[in-house]
């Protein structure tokens, strides 16, 4: 090794010093004498275990024994600091005591050499040099008398200091000021440019008046942000903490962040905004940092809001994270939302009530605002995505749920939005909110601005082909005069136009919407009708009757019968009626093969609905998804899901305005658990359609089939041929006969065409515009009809016929111990 260096240094032109007889190991083969402590292992470079360590040195004596002590040792400090610190029990012991040992030996050559802030040498060290004078011998001895001064000082500053604290113990101690600090320029902070992550302040001008449909969060809002952050003395008086977190949880678009922003404004406090994946750094430890800062910065310019938006990007749950970063960052978020409160309990401490009390009062007499509160907001779609961890109390304890709005909430809505358009005399907001159902405030501002670019279209039509013109560009560009735009308005037609353009967005999250179908689509079940309205539509429309009844739960419907008699349509015509959402879901569509996921779909299902409340569930085919449990055929998936389901429909959260509604025609298999009272309360059996039913729904079924006068839709119905058919068959009947008189047109045209000539092509052309005439106005005829009802057949055989009657006249609890 030595050659090699020598080589090196004869390359680059220099002479190397080899061994001889006064240097036997020369210059560059010299092993330089490691100072004292040095040789303390790798843990020499853990900065933060070494600044504890010497906090622990400063409280114990090193050197000469006092009082009959012995002198600290390698084994004493090690349970001492193993007693502070119990992380470092997780290290390699042999390591920390190394380094202990090393420290304990330079505290004490420190202090039995006499401090030179100059820095003059030691004598009997240098002896220990070589010859020629280590340089960097006498440099490390510098660097020790200079830290054995420093140390020294220390002392005596420690020793002061715990003089001047026994003395303010014999003394009342002064309140802590509270009093925000405020740059002088008036700028408010920003993070150190230092963490790369510089988030400004900001004062949001947005207020309540802004927005619309919150009337229903106000009184959270006020209770949960305004009071912590404007009167937080009055938590301190009774001695409990503040809510310090607030979640907002709701569908996209719903408001969450405006509604923060809102918040803010109308407070006049600063507001740090941050988006969750901002947060994230390629770097490890920086996202960390960053959290840090954004904390420390809200803390400097108390009272702050923080508001993370998509916090469930960062704070999944730390059981299926397979990212170390993902769940450092959950720890560091946990750690900083437990700081704010433990910040104010350490203020607190040792301080006297009166003069917190009159130094609070001074404070916010002298700069209007209240003390140092920071909460903090965090916005999401997805809840139960969240750690648990966060969502316990201390932390984001509380939630808002910010869920469709209503209609009214939508008409508020629409004029807030529509306040700075040109709005027509006769526009109707209530009429427009309850033609969007299911929409939330991004659709709705959606829809206003599709409301203006038709309105924008009707004015260049309205004005001639010059403006339309694509081609003609420089007539395009030329500005509309006054005159030409002050007749210029948003009419109510182009919002009615745009509604159908607009797709809200709940519906394509999955989220619930209300029917179109009506009672008009549905041709008898008058009976039926009527229980559906006093079970869901007056409890919806009428809530206070029904309060001051004292029934407060909402009912639940099951429909059961043969199939196809109406069950589906009928649950969608009574949630159109009522104005509530409407959740479809198909009982196989919620099982699934994990352990779990289809337990979670059932929750999802009713947390939706909670959250579009009034709404309407209605499950089809619940005999998939509910068979009785301990029969043959369950197993322990369909046994979880039926727990599950009867949880949601009677457990310990109320449904709150959700109503279930649930169709099936195999009423035997069902679990008689989901039957009782409390969940589906009312069985309604929807039957086959008699000879006055059939009649009424062959009607209905007709509304767009052109009929021939010969066609007597009241002898078809009554005919004893359609003893057994259902509305499904009746329908089907319907379009078999339009189909029938498609097939007769055809085969008019072709036997016409086969009569002509071969060499009339002129004649031909002529037959073809007759007969494209003819097929426009083709009837459907009463041979039609007879045709149709010989090749159609009920889907209700007379064996299942006779099932049906006897579910009709005996109870449903009857069949099903019948069947047990």
């Amino acid at each position: 090794m030595a050659y090699d260096t020598a080589l090196a240094s004869t390359h680059r032109g220099q002479t190397p010093k080899l061994a001889t007889a006064n240097h036997p190991r020369g210059t560059m083969g010299k092993k330089r004498r490691r100072p004292a402590g040095t040789g303390a292992g790798p843990l020499r470079g853990d900065t933060l275990l070494v600044n504890r360590v010497h906090a622990l040195l400063d409280g114990a004596e090193v050197g000469a024994e006092e009082d009959g002590a012995p002198k600290l040792t390698s084994e004493r400090a090690y349970e001492l600091l193993l007693q502070k610190h119990r992380e470092y029990a997780r290290k390699s012991e042999k390591g920390v005591r190394q380094l202990l040992s090393a420290l304990i030996i330079e505290r004490r050559q420190a202090s039995s050499r006499p401090a030179s802030p100059a820095g003059g040498d030691n004598e009997s060290d240098d002896s220990d040099n070589d010859a020629d004078g280590d340089t960097e011998d006498k440099h490390n001895m510098l660097n020790g008398g200079l830290y054995a001064a420093q140390r020294k000082k220390t002392r005596l500053e420690q020793a002061q200091q715990r003089q001047q604290a026994q003395e303010q113990d014999r003394q009342p101690v002064k309140a802590k000021s509270r009093k925000r600090a405020i740059p002088k320029s008036g700028q408010l902070p920003i993070l150190p440019a230092g963490d790369g992550f510089g988030v400004q302040a900001q004062r949001p001008g947005v207020r309540f008046k802004d927005m619309g449909g919150i009337d229903s969060c106000i009184k959270d809002i006020r209770e949960l942000c305004a009071y912590p952050l404007v009167h937080p003395e009055l938590y301190e008086h009774l001695g409990v903490d503040p809510p310090r977190g607030v979640l907002l949880h709701g569908p996209p678009g719903s408001g969450k962040t405006m509604l923060a922003r809102a918040i803010a404004g109308e407070l006049d406090v600063a507001f740090y905004s941050i988006s969750a994946p901002e947060i994230v750094s390629g770097m490890s430890g920086e996202s960390e940092q960053k959290l840090r800062g954004l904390f420390d910065a809200a803390r400097v310019n108390a009272p702050a809001i923080i508001f993370i938006d998509e916090i469930d990007a960062i704070t999944g749950k730390r059981e299926s994270s397979s990212r170390g970063m993902e769940r450092r960052i959950v720890a560091q978020l946990l750690t900083c939302m437990d700081s704010l409160r433990r910040e104010v309990e350490a203020d607190d401490e040792d301080l006297d009530p009166n003069a917190v009390a009159s130094e609070t009062k001074e404070g916010r007499a002298a700069d209007g605002t209240s003390s140092g509160a920071v909460l903090v907001i965090g916005a999401t779609n997805r809840p139960d995505a969240l750690d648990p961890a966060l969502r316990r109390a201390g932390r984001f304890d509380r939630e808002i749920a910010m869920g469709i709005p209503d209609t009214p909430a939508r008409a508020k809505i629409l004029q807030c939005l529509s306040s700075r358009m040109r709005l027509a005399g006769d526009f109707d907001f209530e009429e427009v909110a309850r033609l969007t159902p299911g929409f939330v405030g991004a659709d709705l501002d959606a829809l206003c601005k599709e409301a203006a670019v038709l309105a924008v279209n009707r004015v260049f039509h309205s004005l001639g082909s010059d403006k339309t013109e694509i081609g003609s560009v420089d007539q395009m560009r030329e500005p509309f005069s006054p005159d030409q735009l002050e007749p210029v308005f948003v009419q109510m037609s182009d919002f009615l136009e745009a509604v159908g353009k607009v797709q809200p967005s709940a519906k394509r999250e999955g989220f619930a919407t209300v029917p179109s179908v009506t009672w008009d689509d549905i041709g008898s079940l008058g009976d039926i009708r009527e229980e559906l309205s006093m079970a869901i539509t007056e409890p919806i429309r009428h809530p206070e009757r029904f309060r001051a009844m004292g029934l407060t739960a909402p009912m639940g419907v099951l429909l059961y019968g043969p199939p196809g008699c109406g069950k589906t349509l009928t649950a969608k015509a009574i949630a159109n009626s009522s104005g509530s959402n409407f959740i479809s879901v198909k009982g196989p569509e919620l099982l699934n093969k994990y352990v779990g996921e289809s337990e979670r779909a059932v929750r999802q299902v009713f947390a939706r609905a909670r959250t579009s409340a009034p709404c309407v569930v209605f499950f089809d085919e619940l005999d998939a998804l509910c068979p009785r449990r301990g029969s043959d055929g369950s197993n322990g998936v369909s046994e979880r899901v039926v727990n599950q389901l009867l949880t949601e429909m009677d457990g310990l959260e109320e449904r709150r305005e959700v109503f279930v509604i649930a169709a099936t025609n195999r009423p035997d298999i069902i679990d008689p658990a989901i039957l009782r009272p409390g969940r589906l309360d009312k069985l309604l059996y929807v039957p086959l359609p008699t000879s006055k039913d059939r009649v009424s729904i062959l009607k209905t079924c007709a509304r767009k089939t052109p009929m021939d006068g010969s066609v007597d839709l009241e002898s078809v119905g009554c005919s004893p041929r359609l003893e057994r058919f259902s509305g499904a068959d009746l329908n089907a009947l319907v379009k078999e006969a339009a189909m029938n008189a498609l097939r007769r047109i055809r085969i008019e045209e072709t036997q016409k065409k086969a009569s002509e000539d071969a060499d009339a092509g002129e004649a031909m052309m002529v037959d073809a515009g007759d007969a494209v005439q003819t097929s426009c106005q083709t009837r459907v005829n009463a041979d039609d009809f007879e045709k149709a009802m010989n090749s159609i057949r009920p889907s209700i055989s007379e064996k299942d016929q006779l099932l049906y009657r006897s579910m009709e006249s005996a109870p449903l609890s009857n069949t099903l111990d019948a069947t047990s």
